[in-house]
């Protein structure tokens, strides 16, 4: 009777123990597999990441050469007030650049996901914190200064007083099209100052958002090096 009670308490201690390495080697697996999906979806994630900012880049190029385009122009209509020689040829391309605004696009698709599907997805710290730093601080800035901060919307701001000034100085042909200005100008030296002080302004702002965007440059260019790392 011993005997044959030592073999059952040791058969169900073996179906037990199979029973229990069956869990666990399931739990396992299965812990294994959320891990594997988790890792493929922050991967492709951080593709659609990367192929957005790569698109940002463009956007930022081209907002960047039209300011750099704004300060030709105030440098232009500068020394057209101080009588200096211009190029009459390119007075209506500097005119259309003075005031021009722009608008900050960002493809934010790829975070949006990530931010749906729990930021934990990239595991590396560093990456999601700059992930993170860049579409919730740095864009939303830039969008700011673009569209909503008063002094940088140059459009509304300068445009009326500054045409006021420079428009009875035009030339216009039968048909009413611009053919040139007069020169020298006709303006008191009172309001000579004042559009020296505009263009001064929004040469100064301009400069002031090319070195914000070189810096979101940067920082993008470090991120996608990093992505690039990430999915070696």
């Amino acid at each position: 009777m011993k005997k044959f009670k030592v073999k059952k308490w040791k058969k169900r201690g073996f179906e037990f123990l199979s029973i229990f390495i069956a869990v666990i080697s399931a739990f396992a697996l299965n812990s294994w597999n959320e891990d594997r999906r988790d890792d493929n979806s922050g991967s492709k994630i951080l593709i659609e990441i990367a192929n957005g900012l790569e698109k940002d880049i463009e956007d930022i190029n081209l907002n960047i050469g039209g300011h750099e385009y704004g300060i030709s122009a105030c440098v232009y209509f500068r020394n057209l007030l101080l009588d200096k020689e211009i190029n009459s040829d390119s007075l209506m391309h500097h005119y259309f650049n003075l005031t021009r605004d722009f608008v900050s696009i960002q493809n934010v698709a790829g975070y949006e996901t990530l931010k749906s599907q729990g930021l934990e997805l990239i595991k590396n710290d560093s990456l999601r914190l700059k992930i993170i730093s860049l579409y919730e601080y740095d864009f939303n800035t830039l969008r700011k200064l673009e569209e909503e901060y008063s002094e940088m919307q140059f459009q509304e701001s300068y445009f009326k007083e500054i045409n006021n000034d420079f428009a009875p100085n035009f030339k216009f042909n039968e048909n009413g099209n611009i053919t040139g200005i007069d020169l020298p100008i006709k303006i008191s030296e009172d309001r000579k100052k004042i559009l020296l002080l505009y263009l001064w302004k929004i040469q100064t702002n301009r400069i002031f958002i090319l070195n914000y965007y070189s810096d979101i440059e940067r920082k993008i260019i470090a991120i996608q090096k990093q992505i690039k790392s990430e999915k070696r």
